[in-house]
C-alpha cells in the first residue's frame, strides 16, 4: 500500500463529506450496492494483496477544479509526473490556458486537467483490446498498458487528451486517479500538491470547503454530454464575451450575450494564406490511407464481380470472352492487396505482434468490428479465389456441391465486404472528432468502393479484352455507370459536408483549415472529381471503341486515383477534435511541428518526440 507520511497534511487527505445518493446525470454515485461481489476485493497495489481503510471506496470520485485559483504554477503537472515517472513527452494532467479582453485589462483563465473518470468512458467502449476497465473502487476508469497494442483509438474518441500515445513505447497511458493513495486516505497527488487551492478531489457532487460552484462546464472544456465526466468546476471571475487559446487551433470561445449565457466554440479566423499543404498531407495516418482505400477497392470490385454478370448481360459476356484465367488472376491480385493492406494496418500499431488481441471488444468497440468484418470478407474473398481459380480443389464433391461452395464463397465476399465497409465508417463517427462525425463518411466510404472496384475490373478485363481483338464498348460502357455513381456519391456527400461544418466549432476549424492551408488540394480534389464524373458519363453514353476506349479509362484511373489519395490525405490531417486549449510551448500542434522540423524534437526537456509508431 501506498506508504503515508507521518507529517502529512490535512489538507492531503480526502474529505468524508456526505454525498448525495445519484449526481446530476442520474448515475448513482454508490458504484456497487451493499454487498455485492465486487465489494471487499484488493486491488492489487504494488502486489499488495490487502484491502483499502477508505470508508467511501465504494462512492464515485472525482475533481474539483475553482478556476479561480488557478496561477499556472504547474505544481500538478509535476507531482504527478514524479508520481507516475512519466516521461517528458507525457504529461497525464496539463494546464492550459485561454484568454481575452484588450491591453491593458486583459484576462487569462488556466485550466487543469486530466482524466475525468468518466460514468460512460468512450475510451473504454473504443478500446479494441479491452485494455480499460472502471472500477467500482471509486469509480476509477484505469487503463492496463500491458494489453495495449497502441492503435491510439482511445486518444481519437476522448475529448479531453486524457490518454496518452507513447510514440516511444508504441502504447497508451493515462491518469489512474492515484488509487493507491486513495485506498489510504490521500488525495491524488497533483490535488494534494495545488498551491492556489484551485484543484480539489473528493466524492462527486460534493463542494469542498469555502466553494460553493458545481459547475460542468467553463470556456475551453467541451462538452461534458459525451462522456458525463466527473468533474466539477467553480468559475466566477468576471471574463470577456471572448476568449481564444494561445495554441494552433483555429478555435475561440464566445458568449452568446453577456451574463450567463454558457460560452459557445467558434472558429477564429488565423487570417492564413491559402495554399496547397503537400508537405502537411503527410501524417501519422498514411498507412490508413493506402489501408482503407485499397479495402474499398477490393471490396467494389468484388461487387462489381458476383453482381456485374446479374446487372449487365454485357459484363457476363465480357467476363466469358475474358476468360477463368483472367477472373483468377485479378482474383489473386485482390487477394494480395488486401494481405499487404491487412499488414500495413497491423504494423501501424505500436505493438504489431499483439494484433490478435484486436477481437476482444466486439460488444461495444467499433475497431473491434470493423477489424472482424474485414476479416470475414478476407477469408471469403480467400476461400472464393482458391475455390473459383482451381476447381480440381473439389473435384472429388458432387458437382452440385463444388457449385454450390463456390456461389456461397463468392456471395458471402460480395455480401460481408459492404457491411465491413459498414463497420469501417463507424470508427469515424465521433462526437469529440466533429469534421468526420457525418453522414458524408459512409458516402465517401462507399463512393470509393463503387469507383474503385468498378475501375479496377475495367482497366483489367478492359485491357485482356482489347488484347484478344473483342468488342470493348458495352462491357466498358456497363463498368462506366457504378464509376459515375460513386463518384455522384461523394460529391454529393462532399457539399453536404462543407456546409454543415460551418455550423459546429471544431468542424468549421477544419472547414477553415481546407479552404485556406489545404485550399488549392481541396480545389484540385473537388475538380479531378467533376472532370472524372462528366468523363464517367462520357464514357457510359458515347461507348467508345477499341484503343480510344481503354485509354480514356486509363486518364480516368488516373484522374480518379489521385483525387481518392489526395481526399483521403485531407480526411485524416485536418480533423480538429473537442481537445483541451494547450500552451504555447506545450499541447500545441504548431509547436510541436515545429520542433519535429528543427530537430528540437531530439532534445529530451521540449516534451516532443520525433514522430513514429
Amino acid at each position: 500500500m501506498f506508504q503515508t507520511k507521518s507529517e502529512e497534511r490535512d489538507y492531503a487527505f480526502i474529505p468524508n463529506a456526505d454525498a448525495p445518493v445519484v449526481n446530476r446525470y442520474g448515475q448513482s454515485i454508490e458504484t456497487v450496492p451493499e454487498g455485492h461481489e465486487l465489494r471487499g476485493k484488493s486491488l492489487n497495489v504494488n502486489g499488495d494483496k490487502s484491502v483499502g481503510s477508505n470508508p467511501n471506496r465504494y462512492k464515485q470520485h472525482g475533481f474539483y477544479f475553482n478556476a479561480d485559483n488557478c496561477i499556472a504554477c504547474h505544481a500538478c503537472e509535476t507531482a504527478c509526473a514524479e508520481k507516475n515517472d512519466t516521461p517528458p513527452h507525457l504529461s497525464f494532467r496539463s494546464v492550459g490556458y485561454v484568454e481575452g479582453g484588450s491591453w491593458p485589462d486583459y484576462t487569462r483563465l488556466n485550466i487543469s486537467m486530466a482524466c475525468n473518470h468518466c460514468d460512460d468512458p468512450v475510451c473504454l467502449k473504443g478500446c479494441p483490446t479491452r485494455a480499460y476497465t472502471k472500477f467500482a473502487e471509486y469509480g476509477a476508469v484505469l487503463q492496463d498498458p500491458d494489453i495495449c497494442f497502441g492503435c491510439g483509438y482511445c486518444t481519437w474518441v476522448c475529448p479531453y487528451n486524457a490518454p496518452q500515445l507513447d510514440p516511444v513505447k508504441g502504447r497508451v497511458e493515462k491518469c489512474n486517479m492515484c488509487v493507491d493513495r486513495l485506498e489510504v486516505g490521500l488525495k491524488p497527488a497533483c490535488a494534494a500538491a495545488c498551491l492556489g487551492g484551485a484543484l480539489d478531489f473528493g466524492i462527486i457532487e460534493t463542494t469542498p470547503e469555502n466553494r460553493h460552484q458545481t459547475l460542468t462546464q467553463i470556456p475551453g472544456f467541451p462538452t461534458p454530454e459525451i462522456t458525463h465526466p466527473n468533474i466539477r468546476f467553480q468559475q466566477t471571475r468576471t471574463l470577456p464575451r471572448e476568449l481564444t487559446r494561445t495554441d494552433s487551433r483555429a478555435i475561440r470561445y464566445e458568449r452568446d450575450e453577456a451574463g450567463d449565457s454558457p460560452y459557445k466554440t467558434k472558429l477564429r479566423d488565423t487570417g492564413a494564406a491559402k495554399g496547397w499543404g503537400l508537405k502537411d498531407l503527410s501524417s501519422r495516418e498514411d498507412p490508413l490511407v493506402i489501408f482503407t482505400l485499397i479495402t474499398q477497392g477490393v471490396v467494389g470490385a468484388m461487387l462489381a464481380l458476383i453482381l456485374g454478370p446479374l446487372l449487365s448481360p454485357s459484363l457476363a459476356e465480357g467476363y466469358a470472352q475474358a476468360g477463368t484465367v483472367t477472373q483468377a488472376v485479378l482474383l489473386f491480385a485482390l487477394l494480395g492487396l488486401q494481405t499487404f493492406a491487412l499488414a500495413l494496418s497491423t504494423m501501424h500499431l505500436g505493438k504489431p505482434h499483439r494484433f490478435y488481441r484486436a477481437f476482444n471488444n466486439l460488444k461495444y468497440s467499433p475497431v473491434s468490428r470493423e477489424i472482424a468484418g474485414i476479416a470475414v470478407f478476407f477469408n471469403l474473398l480467400g476461400a472464393y479465389t482458391l475455390l473459383a481459380s482451381f476447381p480440381m480443389l473439389t473435384a472429388w464433391l458432387p458437382e452440385s456441391v463444388a457449385n454450390g461452395l463456390v456461389a456461397a464463397s463468392g456471395w458471402g465476399a460480395a455480401l460481408s465486404g459492404p457491411v465491413a465497409l459498414w463497420f469501417m465508417h463507424k470508427i469515424y463517427r465521433i462526437k469529440a472528432r466533429p469534421f468526420w462525425n457525418h453522414w458524408q463518411v459512409l458516402t465517401h466510404f462507399y463512393g470509393n468502393a463503387l469507383t474503385l472496384g468498378a475501375l479496377t475490373v475495367a482497366l483489367v478485363f478492359g485491357g485482356v479484352l482489347f488484347a484478344q481483338d473483342a468488342p470493348l464498348a458495352g462491357f466498358l460502357s456497363a463498368l462506366a455507370w457504378p464509376v459515375a455513381l460513386g463518384i455522384a456519391m461523394e460529391g454529393v456527400g462532399l457539399w453536404f459536408h462543407a456546409r454543415d461544418n460551418q455550423k459546429i466549432g471544431e468542424a468549421a476549424a477544419s472547414h477553415h483549415e481546407q479552404v485556406t492551408h489545404f485550399a488549392y488540394s481541396y480545389v484540385a480534389r473537388n475538380v479531378g472529381l467533376g472532370i472524372a464524373l462528366a468523363g464517367a458519363l462520357a464514357l457510359a453514353l458515347s461507348a467508345p471503341q477499341d484503343g480510344a476506349a481503354l485509354g480514356a479509362w486509363f486518364v480516368l484511373g488516373a484522374i480518379v486515383l489521385t483525387a481518392a489519395f489526395i481526399g483521403r490525405a485531407l480526411f485524416y490531417v485536418l480533423v480538429v477534435p473537442t481537445s483541451m486549449p494547450g500552451g504555447f510551448f506545450w499541447r500545441n500542434p504548431a509547436f510541436q511541428k515545429h520542433a519535429r522540423e528543427t530537430g528540437l524534437a531530439h532534445l529530451p526537456q521540449t516534451g516532443v518526440v520525433m514522430d513514429g509508431h
